[in-house]
């Protein structure tokens, strides 16, 4: 893997949790499950949100675990074999996952939802707040 050489610049000060925020999010192992991530807008009331759709057709609400840990969405899922079947052909694994997503400050989980073997999670975006800080200047003469 290449690394960013973009937060080494003498001008970007106290970026390197940036940087390790990228080298921990390219480690992704795996596609499964995949997944859309859509930018809603505005509706009525309801302000503008980002919507994450896993695809996990066979998973019960019960399997899946939805958590955030410092800034970290993970949604993991186990699925449950249940009583012993007799399978003459077995073309769909009962597999686990874990999808981890990084989350910037500030955004929160509003709900989760499981329609169709389709795993929303909506997303509430900050408004952000621009501000302005004075430093005064002291003189030692």
């Amino acid at each position: 893997m290449t690394r960013n050489l973009a937060f080494s610049s003498p001008f970007l000060l106290g970026f390197e949790e940036i940087e390790r925020l990228f080298d921990r999010v390219s480690r992704t192992a795996d596609g499964y499950p995949p997944y859309n991530i859509e930018r809603m807008a505005a509706n009525g009331e309801k302000p503008a949100c980002l919507v994450i759709t896993l695809a996990v057709a066979g998973f019960d609400p019960n399997e899946i675990e939805v958590t955030i840990e410092d800034n970290e969405l993970t949604v993991s899922g186990q699925q449950s074999d249940g009583a012993a079947r007799d399978y003459l052909h077995r073309g769909i694994a009962a597999r686990q996952f874990q999808r981890t997503f990084v989350l910037a400050d500030g955004m929160e989980v509003t709900g989760a939802d499981l329609k169709d073997g389709l795993l929303s999670i909506e997303l509430a975006r900050p408004e952000p707040q621009r501000t302005v800080k004075r430093i005064p200047i002291t003189s030692r003469g």
